[in-house]
């Protein structure tokens, strides 16, 4: 079992950054690939960012460039670096371990970009 918990939400303006933070707790060892995903008021869940075991990065075509995900290496805390905010970077930001089938989410972190 695998407890996430994000941090570093909250209020920033257009052009901003913010730093998240998803720290794990639990059995970790089978865990392969760790991403972040967003939801904004109204919206479907969309992916923003992935990490594999092996390093291997991929962002979402809307935050190429401008965020950075990454990790620690005992791999309990994931990072997404957000740069360049946008108003319609507004949403609910989770952090997803993958461990074979099953998916393991934290409780969502707001994010919230306005002047």
């Amino acid at each position: 079992q695998v407890q996430l918990v994000e941090s570093g939400g909250g209020l920033v303006q257009p052009g901003g950054s913010l730093r998240l933070s998803c720290a794990a707790s639990g059995s970790i060892w089978r865990i392969n690939v760790m991403g972040w995903y967003r939801q904004g008021t109204g919206k479907e869940r969309e992916w923003v960012a992935t990490i594999t075991s092996a390093g291997i990065t991929t962002y979402a075509d809307s935050v190429k460039g401008r965020f950075t995900i990454s990790r620690d290496s005992a791999w309990r805390t994931l990072y997404l670096q957000m740069n360049s905010l946008k108003p319609e970077d507004t949403a609910v930001y989770y952090c997803k371990y993958k461990s074979g089938v099953i998916d393991y989410w934290g409780k969502g972190t707001l994010v919230t970009v306005s002047s």
